[in-house]
């Protein structure tokens, strides 16, 4: 995905919205395809109410719109879609701002699940990190039509960052 396709959040009603972990999950089936509120309703284990609201709250901060209606059994069916597949956020408030979002959605690791979380610490180049960061953008995100039936979604939070991990000296190896 490119930068161009990804919307940029400008505003604190955007990252607010975003930052409801109903909210976040809500966007994460809309990533999928767009849905009426009885299917995020259906899928997220709630109340249409409550979904209700939380899209509502989506759409007003630009996020969500409306795809389509259709009339059903003398009602309107409303079906809601992202405005982007994906969000561009700004260097100051984008990583801390994921690194919360991916903890919310954590789910506890159970006994025999592949749940797998370690920080490392790379020495690079500022060429190298360059060179990573450019090659990780290439990473294909995984699109959910393409997984295998009965696969569950994980996720995979990167950051490449500098960090401030001071550097000993050489050893002086005296005898």
């Amino acid at each position: 995905m490119t930068d161009e396709q990804l919307l940029p959040l400008r505003s604190s009603a955007q990252y607010k919205a975003l930052g409801h972990p109903l909210r976040h999950r809500i966007v994460n089936l809309l990533r999928q395809r767009p849905a009426t509120l009885g299917e995020l309703t259906t899928a997220l284990g709630s109340t249409k109410g409550t979904v209700g609201y939380h899209v509502r709250i989506l759409r007003e901060a630009g996020l969500v719109r409306l795809a389509s209606t259709r009339h059903v059994r003398g009602g309107t069916e409303q079906r809601f879609e992202l405005i982007s597949r994906g969000f561009r956020l700004d260097e100051e408030t984008g990583a801390r701002f994921l690194h919360d979002a991916a903890l919310a959605e954590m789910s506890p690791v159970g006994p025999g699940d592949p749940g797998h979380t370690v920080l490392y610490h790379l020495w690079l180049t500022p060429e190298e990190a360059r060179a990573l960061a450019e090659r990780l953008e290439t990473f294909d995100h995984g699109h959910h039509e393409d997984a295998e039936p009965g696969a569950e979604a994980y996720g995979v939070l990167l950051s490449l960052y500098r960090a401030d991990i001071p550097r000993l000296p050489p050893e002086d190896h005296m005898s």
